[in-house]
């Protein structure tokens, strides 16, 4: 056994021995997993990163003894709680999971049956695995519910999965993995989709399980800041390889693999084109010697090339690196220098006045009728960008940040209110009724690739009918053209024989990305877009999308939950809440004092830990925005009474073009962030 539990005398409740897995192909079998060890003690958790393809979801799945019929364990052991994966039965494993151990996929939608409603498929997991009544069932969902931080569990129960937003279907999801209080909790990928103070409850309910009832913990993500938070320790893989396994602490003060330092400095904000160049091996295609030295900017010939490369232990950390002696210690990169314009451009690309729009949700039939609740999406929102610029919208889940894109886009209508594109009002037109030009113009990138790349459709053909669509690309130049849109978006040429079943999620996503850039848009309106995406990715097509605006003047509508990559990219930034535009401005006074308390908040949550979740808790963006009143009130730390709750905010002018919605006095909140800020690098300073 190679692999240790960090905790001493901690019994292991999963351990990988030596574990290599492959899977069966037409053409030969193809080894993803050259030989893995880890293991997981009680009541520890354990992050596992890496690049899309890695190997990561395979190693949750065969965790769960399910790797389906082409893929198979050939040698090696996977133990849980002691018993051998391998010698179980079919039935064995059935009653293992969803009991003793549990999974929380990346796509709620796929957990989540559309014709049942939350609380049905809530109560299923008691009443058929623990055997409790009906009654007892739908009180331990009402339970997790409020745990996951709904504020009216009783109405989720009630919703079917289409009434839920991405945020809260993930959630739901979540409760479901919890509700029978697993040994193992494997979560891949869980946060994704949603906004960063729910991100911070659903990470807290986490760590308070597995501190309460002993539960091990895997946790997969590409988001090192989240992993840093809910880890005790991670273990960085690349090409189905462990290349560094360190308690989280150190591995962020000091990454020492080539890997894991690259990975690092693909991180929002730092020096741009920080993505790692080249591509991971394809499994059939596997180096010989370190998997990773044909992109590795410390690797010589001989030692990295002619030999695998062995696991160095020093202390509780083992890297897979034999220069590891000669390497200087990491530095953090001199974030890159940001160019401000000379001036606002004057060319309005997009408009927005005064937009509203609403919705009925919540009746028994199809959210119409008798029972029906009225739900304001949209209140008046005003919001402009320029030609080449980048808009950032952020808020959380059910804020209507989506319900505006849609709107912008043509898939749904405005009520009242203008939306204005290259000048031509449009609040009223779908997308098929609008003009050629704007219906080219203008292209969206959705967060779930699986919601819009047919599935019987190989990735070339996709690529192709869009040029053929929105370019009017001939025949005899299509192939070109489609393999230089994957060759901008960082994919292989031959993916485009591939169909997106065989695609990771983050390489999905990028073939989505290509397609809407295959008409060279003038407005992208791109809603999550990297969300999916691991770092290196990530960095990639943020550069890309940057090179874009510049080429071309392209304007970018850019919908994140990501702060970090917003405040790195954007121009201008909308903050939404319930509806309205709590504030709007330049990138830079947006995150600078004074902000609107509800901005505070987010920004808050991206750094708190769990002793101190005050700001980020409470009743998130749901139900009907209050037609006086600042609808953040209820929540507001700082609110002055009556004022806040009966009448409407005034919109104070901050600084050139920016603007908060408070009735706050501007001076009070900026004492308030400065302090709020001391407060922030005082943590970061402390030891």
């Amino acid at each position: 056994m190679t692999s240790e539990p960090s905790r001493a005398g901690a019994p292991s409740v999963l351990v990988f021995d030596e574990a290599r897995i492959s899977y069966r192909t037409r053409a030969d079998e193809l080894n993803v997993v050259p030989g893995f060890s880890l293991s997981i003690g009680r009541g520890e958790a354990v992050g596992l990163v890496g690049e899309s393809g890695s190997g990561k979801s395979t190693l949750a799945f065969a965790a769960m003894g399910y790797l389906g019929h082409a893929g198979r364990l050939v040698s090696g052991r996977i133990l849980f709680e002691g018993e051998d994966m391998a010698g179980l039965s079919a039935g064995e494993l059935r009653a293992l999971r969803g009991l003793r151990m549990a999974m929380v996929y990346q796509d709620p939608m796929s957990s989540l049956n559309p014709v049942m409603k939350a609380g049905a498929q809530l109560m299923e997991v008691p009443m058929r695995r623990l055997g409790l009544g009906r009654d007892e069932a739908r009180e331990r969902a009402l339970a997790m519910l409020a745990e996951v931080e709904f504020a009216d569990p009783a109405s989720i129960l009630e919703r079917y999965p289409h009434q839920l937003s991405g945020g809260q279907q993930q959630r739901v999801v979540i409760a479901m993995a919890l509700m029978s209080e697993p040994a193992l909790l494997i979560l891949d990928e869980p946060t994704t989709g949603l906004d960063v103070t729910v991100e911070a409850a659903v990470l807290d309910l986490i760590g308070a399980l597995r501190h309460c009832h002993d539960s091990a913990i895997l946790f997969i993500s590409h988001n090192l800041g989240t992993v840093a938070r809910v880890s005790d320790r991670i273990a960085v893989l690349y090409a189905g390889e462990l290349v560094e396994e360190a308690p989280a602490g150190e591995l962020f003060e000091a990454p020492r693999h080539p890997y894991t330092r690259a990975l690092f400095n693909c991180l929002p904000g730092l020096a741009r084109h920080a993505a790692i160049e080249g591509d991971p091996p394809s499994p059939g295609a596997r180096p010989e010697g370190c998997a990773f030295a044909p992109r590795c900017a410390f690797a010589k010939p001989g030692p990295c090339t002619s030999e695998p490369i062995a696991l160095r232990a020093s202390g509780e950390r083992r890297v897979r690196c034999v220069r590891l002696p000669e390497l200087a210690p990491w530095t953090l990169p001199v974030p890159a220098a940001t160019t401000a314009r000379a001036e606002p451009p004057t060319d309005r690309i997009l408009d927005v006045s005064k937009l509203t729009k609403a919705y009925r949700v919540g009746s028994p039939l199809f959210g119409l009728g008798e029972g029906s609740r009225r739900v304001q999406a949209l209140d008046g929102v005003s919001l402009w960008a320029g030609r080449g610029e980048t808009l950032a919208i952020v808020g959380e889940s059910g804020s209507g940040k989506s319900t505006l894109a849609g709107i912008v886009a043509g898939l749904e209508l405005g009520a009242e209110g203008v939306v204005r594109l290259n000048g031509v009002p449009v609040q009223h037109l779908k997308v098929e009724h609008r003009p050629e030009a704007l219906r080219r113009g203008v292209q969206i990138v959705f967060q779930n690739p699986d919601g819009t790349l047919n599935p019987s459709h190989r990735v070339g053909y996709a690529l192709a009918r869009a040029l053929r669509r929105l370019a009017g690309v001939e025949r005899r130049r299509l192939p070109a053209e489609v393999a230089r849109l994957l060759d901008l978006v960082r994919l292989p040429r031959a993916y485009a024989a591939r169909k997106p079943r065989q695609l990771s999620g983050g390489e999905k996503q990028r073939v989505a990305i290509a397609r809407a850039l295959a008409g060279a848009p003038d407005l992208l309106i791109a809603d999550e877009p990297v969300s999916a995406l691991d770092l290196s990715v990530q960095a990639a097509i943020v550069n890309l999308l940057s090179e874009l605006q510049e080429a071309r003047g392209m304007t970018l509508l850019f919908i994140s939950h990501d702060l970090a990559l917003v405040r790195y990219l954007a121009d201008r930034v909308a903050v939404m809440y319930r509806g309205r535009v709590m504030e709007f401005g330049p990138a830079d006074e947006v995150f600078s004092p004074p902000f609107h308390p509800y901005t505070l908040t987010l920004l808050s949550s991206v750094t708190a830990r769990a002793e101190g979740q005050s700001e980020g808790a409470g009743e998130g963006p749901e139900g009907a925005t209050l037609a006086v009143g600042c609808p953040f009130h209820h929540r507001c730390p700082y609110k002055l009474g009556s004022i806040c709750r009966d009448e409407t905010p005034p919109s104070r002018e901050a600084g050139a073009e920016h603007r908060i919605a408070c009735h706050i006095p501007l001076g009070e909140l900026a004492a308030i962030g400065a302090s709020s800020e001391e407060h922030g690098e005082e943590n970061r300073d402390a030891p």
